[in-house]
């Protein structure tokens, strides 16, 4: 981590470099915490503008993702309209720690450094340190094995489950490819703060899957509170604490696991903010606050407190949309399309979010949230049309 970060660094209102695949949640929540968001990612959403002193649409696609060619002159041309205090990172960087170093050149990192993401996100590395730990770990492997034999193929560096499919699903010579045992279980999300050496637990979350054509692991939503037997929370809680001593995370962090009744097995550690922010921030931004303090060594003296159930999920597009029309976005949707935008089908057209007293009733109204914006869009289609 560079030393040169101000020891102010939340007594004014400074502006904030973030680079992710889509920049919007990390823009809200640096928004709410009164920085001054400058964003950099493939999307360009509406709201990711509002948010924003200045964004840039990242050339290429999320496909390809970030290279040296199209992030830092992106990077470089934000910190001219406002100079940064330094650049957080999310999704898009787990395959490519290069580019974080490249970055640190010009901006201090506010985030894991990039040797912690090249060792977290090496699976063999992460296997072996599960071992070590004695944390349940799948078993994994790099050559192929023969299908039907109970084993998911994985693309390393991944993100958001449409890099998981059927072992046998994707080409064999794919170098980027390597094979994790099937293991029963429900997915569960673990948000925690890192300063390096001690873990500060935020919240636990369900996620589900959305499948998609040759996705069938596509990422669907998250939820929270998740009630699980209290031994097997305790073991959760006590491997995030464990692996961030072990490999030093900081800032925001997530794990996530698969339980099934009283056992768990670790399935991969996300070493940046994930997207659970859009369920877990506060009106006044304290997550990002705890993010770039914790990133400086300083966890909070209080542990975060949320009220009530929250849920967000993406809604995908049913079928392509030549030209996004006009649209009146609810309050309770994010990550806008613009009007007369391409959008193929089965890709995201916006991320939906609910509150409820209980977590049935918030999945309930996302439920249906999500089913009203997906209609409504589909009635201005046909009658454009």
């Amino acid at each position: 981590m560079p030393s040169d970060l101000p020891v102010n660094l939340l007594e004014y209102e400074p502006a904030v470099l973030i680079a992710a695949s889509s920049g919007r949640a990390l823009a809200s929540a640096a928004r709410r915490a009164g920085w001054r968001p400058l964003v950099a990612d493939f999307f360009d959403d509406l709201d990711t503008r509002r948010l924003c002193v200045a964004n840039c649409l990242v050339e290429g696609s999320i496909e390809k993702g970030f290279t040296t060619e199209n992030l830092l002159p992106a990077l470089l041309a934000l910190a001219k309209a406002s100079p940064p205090c330094g650049l957080v990172y999310g999704a898009g960087f787990e395959d490519r720690p290069e580019l974080l170093e490249l970055s640190t050149q010009f901006f201090p990192l506010l985030g894991n450094a990039p040797d912690v993401v090249r060792a977290v996100k090496d699976p063999l590395w992460l296997a072996d340190l599960c071992v070590r730990l004695r944390i349940p770990h799948p078993d994994i492997r790099v050559v192929q094995p023969k299908p039907g034999q109970g084993w998911l193929a994985k693309r390393r560096g991944g993100a958001g489950g449409s890099h998981i499919s059927l072992a046998g699903s994707w080409p064999v010579e794919d170098e980027t490819l390597y094979y994790q045992r099937r293991v029963p279980g429900e997915p569960i999300s673990i948000l925690f703060l890192g300063d390096g050496r001690r873990a500060q637990i935020v919240g636990l979350s369900r996620q589900w899957a959305d499948p998609g054509p040759l996705e069938p692991y596509r990422f669907g939503g998250s939820l929270r509170p998740v009630n699980l037997p209290a031994q097997v929370e305790v073991k959760l809680r006590r491997a995030a604490k464990m692996l961030t001593a072990a490999c030093g995370l900081r800032g925001l962090n997530s794990i996530d696991f698969l339980v099934a009744d009283d056992v768990f097995w670790l399935i991969e550690i996300n070493p940046r903010p994930s997207a659970t922010l859009d369920i877990f921030d506060t009106r006044n931004g304290a997550l990002f606050r705890a993010h770039v303090e914790s990133c400086q060594g300083v966890l909070p003296k209080r542990r975060l407190k949320f009220q009530n159930a929250a849920a967000a999920g993406v809604a995908y597009a049913k079928r392509t949309i030549g030209s996004m029309p006009q649209f009146d976005w609810p309050s309770w949707t994010a990550d806008h399309e613009k009007a007369q935008s391409f959008v193929p089908a089965q890709t995201p057209l916006c991320t939906v979010m609910a509150k409820a007293a209980t977590p049935d009733h918030a999945r309930a109204l996302l439920a249906e949230r999500m089913n009203f914006v997906l209609n409504e869009l589909g009635q201005i289609q046909d009658h454009v049309s």
